[in-house]
């Protein structure tokens, strides 16, 4: 019963999608639709226009083949790929610019800009995954929620290369930023993009989930207790590799520690792989994926692909 629970509470789609459509606002939006934690993409759509009062649901059910069940409380397919519910344990959730949604499709209602993704996926070794990292430059830009909020970046070494670089990067996608030291207060209703090595990062509030595997943490890795290596895990929640330091790898993945906090993070047990993470903060690099583990210029969406 607990599984169902967290499942219709992580992918409700609730009726009910009220009355008229709203005026017409420029900005549009997009929708990506994708199976097995992003790894590959099944459609997508876009829009130039948005309406004011245009939810998920509406907008995924204009542009897919869209069948609901529950009563029309849950998506069940979506363009003929069909969920198999708490007994199989593969179902549709969506994200709405990379962080899952507190409400139904049907009660979400879009912003310009907004990018939405609703994956098919195993909910097996991880019932929630509270944010992803495959909208980028979302949420950074437009906020999630309805609300852009600040951004803040936080480093262990503020004058570092890999710091200066993050910083860059958000400038550059026109997003504003202050900077400010590895674990400073004021954490709620910042957007935060942490740059530190492991296990300095550690201290960031929700870090230390990351060395108990994805049922904690919704990220499909998991760093030794002794902080001297990371296991990247399959989609089962089993060791498919294991970094060191000197193997230049770094886990660019997002969290939310608690409801009014998301926290980006780019880690790495040495500086070459913090670069590494860092230089894979683009839209192109990034684009779906739940977390990524990122060695020189390769990137592998996490969970990795079983052999």
């Amino acid at each position: 019963m607990k599984r169902v629970a967290v499942l219709l509470a992580a992918a409700l789609v609730l009726g009910g999608c009220g009355v008229g459509p709203g005026k017409e606002r420029e900005g549009g939006a997009v929708v990506r639709v994708t199976r097995d934690f992003g790894h590959t993409e099944v459609a997508a759509a876009r829009t130039k226009t948005l309406r004011e009062d245009q939810t998920v649901m509406r907008l995924t059910e204009a542009k897919f083949d869209v069948k609901t069940r529950f009563g029309g409380r849950f998506v069940d397919e979506i363009d003929g790929l069909k969920g198999t519910g708490a007994s199989g344990m593969r179902d549709w959730f969506f994200f709405v610019n990379g962080v899952e949604a507190g409400v139904g499709a049907a009660e979400y209602e879009l912003m310009p800009g907004d990018r939405v993704q609703w994956d098919y996926r195993d909910w097996d070794a991880a019932m929630r995954v509270p944010a992803i990292v495959g909208a980028f430059p979302e949420p950074f830009l437009n906020g999630w929620e309805g609300r852009r909020r600040p951004v803040r970046v936080e480093c262990d070494d503020a004058e570092s290369d890999p710091c200066r670089a993050a910083k860059d990067t958000l400038d550059r996608a026109h997003v504003p930023v202050s900077g400010s030291s590895l674990g400073a207060p004021g954490t709620e209703q910042v957007t935060r993009l942490v740059i530190a090595r492991w296990p300095r990062a550690r201290i960031v509030r929700g870090g230390s989930t990351l060395e108990d595997g994805p049922e904690r943490s919704g990220v499909f890795a998991r760093f030794s207790k002794d902080g001297r290596s990371l296991d990247l895990l399959d989609a089962d929640g089993d060791v498919a590799r294991t970094v060191h330091a000197g193997d230049g790898t770094a886990l660019v993945a997002a969290m939310r520690p608690r409801a009014d906090e998301l926290v980006w993070l780019v880690t790495s047990l040495d500086q070459q792989g913090l670069a590494a993470g860092v230089r894979a903060l683009r839209e192109d690099a990034l684009r779906d994926a739940f977390a990524v583990a990122v060695t020189g210029r390769t990137v592998e969406k996490l969970p990795l692909e079983r052999p």
